[in-house]
């Protein structure tokens, strides 16, 4: 079992935020309504909101990309080669202390 794996990475941190908000949740809200209508169709009057479908936004922290390269035959241990390479470099932090494996590409 020769060759490398690339393994991809981030840092979970204690105030990384998901939020999934859904279009109706969002046209339920006169004030983001106003401000869409006053951005999108400034001066016309008589206008009517709607939306349908399962469209969401969706609002989650930026995560930095980490990569590094490990022998196939390390495969077993990724997350804590991870661990050590972001130890390594000092990226572990107080309040970032798990690491989340992204994705990993083996090569010849």
């Amino acid at each position: 079992m020769q060759g490398k794996i690339k393994v991809t990475y981030t840092l979970i941190c204690d105030k990384d935020t998901y939020k999934e908000i859904s279009i109706d949740d969002i046209l339920g809200n006169e004030r983001l309504v106003k401000l869409i209508k006053n951005e999108f169709a400034k001066g016309i009057r008589n206008l009517e909101s709607s939306g349908s479908g399962d469209a969401k936004i969706i609002l989650n922290t930026l995560k930095e990309l980490y990569t590094f390269e490990v022998d196939k035959q390390d495969f077993a241990d990724l997350v804590e080669l991870a661990e050590e390479d972001a130890r390594a470099n000092k990226r572990l932090k107080k309040e970032c202390q798990v690491v989340n494996i992204v994705d990993f590409v083996t090569s010849d």
